[in-house]
């Protein structure tokens, strides 16, 4: 382990942690050492990958996307027999009831805001904590009874969580938000063969007439009018609020991004959830087959959106090279153009200078010395005179831009 650490520059227990979330097996304690004397157990040979484990890593912890594939279903819903085992705590559910009671401040009879964000997506209020939790734990037991993983979802797979609604009227509009409900990192998903559905278990809340006595609200329900006498005033008034009301929705929906989706359960005064386990297990499969062909759908319409983008894309590519061969024959002509301006004018300079000499000649010594020094002092100041250097400047329309799509 060390030594394969090394070459990906972590620790030996860094990489071993990394084996662990990529269910790799290794090499127990003292394995080198038995191995050296013939008492080594055979290597444990690498598991089937399960939907939903994750199968990238690296070092930077930007995971790669997963390879793109059909998504299939694992069997027929017709074909599998439910069971729902009542004695064995998911695992998911097992030993979490301190994190989700380690919360956030909150009102009274508020909902939890556990610190923890890695955990099963329940929302509940202390009061509604250990019914959400047993039914969270039974839904979960009864979906794998039938094959189907129940994990939180994976670090490389592109899932989101689904928006949800806790009032169990939504249908008016909200007058205010309930503010800030918990949610978790990652959204708790059922693996029906390779495809993923999210699920979410939230308390419902009810509007609550609620009534202000000596410093805070309680239920109207709960209220008891003081004894009225002459000198008594009772400074009180009543509003509503939306409140946990004890019964639970659970949300199923789609985590891709592509199909909006979503179908739910929940109770009633007369009614749990917890007696219909079977038949949500079983409308989960089926409303499946319902998520596969919109996805299927999905995909379609965004492959032929990728592609019109593809072709857009180039089309303005071959506009701007276009463009941009235009503008480099223009650019050559306008520079050949100057180059030749500017041999025109070298020229006139050399005859200039050319000239001066040849009077220079004919005037006396000590006038034609002086002339000829100045003449030097020009030529320095003026620098190369020479029209083959501004000549071998010029570039060519191609030596400019070479064009990346053929002529049409």
């Amino acid at each position: 382990m060390t030594k394969v650490a090394e070459q990906f520059g972590v620790s030996g227990s860094y990489l071993a942690r990394v084996c662990t979330m990529l269910s790799v097996p290794r090499p127990e304690q003292g394995y080198w050492a038995k191995l050296a004397v013939g008492k080594a157990p055979p290597p444990k040979p690498l598991p089937k990958a399960q939907p939903g484990d994750q199968l990238y890593w690296v070092k930077d912890g930007e995971h790669r996307p997963p390879p793109l594939r059909p998504r299939r279903l694992s069997e027929s819903p017709t074909q599998t027999r439910l069971r729902t085992p009542r004695t064995r705590t998911h695992r998911l559910i097992h030993g979490v009831r301190e994190n989700f009671e380690n919360s956030r401040p909150i009102d009274d009879g508020g909902y939890l805001k556990p610190y923890k964000k890695l955990l099963a997506d329940i929302t509940a209020s202390q009061a509604c904590l250990e019914k959400a939790l047993s039914f969270t734990s039974d839904l979960f037991n009864a979906l794998e009874a039938t094959g189907h993983r129940v994990i939180l979802g994976p670090r490389d797979e592109r899932l989101r969580r689904a928006t949800i609604d806790e009032r169990e009227l939504g249908k008016k509009q909200r007058r205010y938000y309930y503010g800030n409900l918990w949610s978790p990192y990652r959204p708790t998903v059922v693996y029906i063969g390779d495809l993923a559905i999210g699920l979410a278990i939230i308390e419902m809340s009810e509007e609550v007439l609620l009534r202000y006595v000596g410093g805070k609200y309680i239920r109207e329900s709960d209220y008891v009018p003081p004894k009225r006498s002459r000198h008594h005033v009772d400074h009180t008034w009543t509003t509503t609020r939306d409140l946990p009301s004890g019964r639970l929705r659970l949300v199923a929906y789609s985590p891709y991004w592509r199909v909006d989706w979503s179908t739910t359960w929940q109770e009633t005064k007369n009614e749990s959830l917890q007696s219909s386990l079977k038949s949500i297990a079983s409308s989960i499969q089926v409303a499946a087959t319902e998520l596969v062909a919109k996805l299927e759908e999905a995909d379609r319409k965004a492959e032929i959106a990728r592609l019109e983008q593809l072709a857009a894309e180039e089309k303005r590519q071959r506009q701007e090279d276009r463009r941009r061969v235009e503008q480099s024959i223009q650019e050559s002509k306008e520079h050949l153009g100057q180059i030749i301006q500017q041999w025109s004018n070298v020229m006139n300079v050399e005859r200039f200078l050319a000239g001066v000499q040849q009077r220079a000649g004919g005037l006396p010594e000590a006038d034609r010395g002086a002339i000829l020094e100045r003449l030097k002092l020009a030529r320095e100041f003026l620098g190369t005179q020479d029209p083959l250097n501004f000549f071998l400047s010029w570039k060519t329309p191609e030596e400019r831009y070479q064009p990346r799509y053929a002529e049409e």
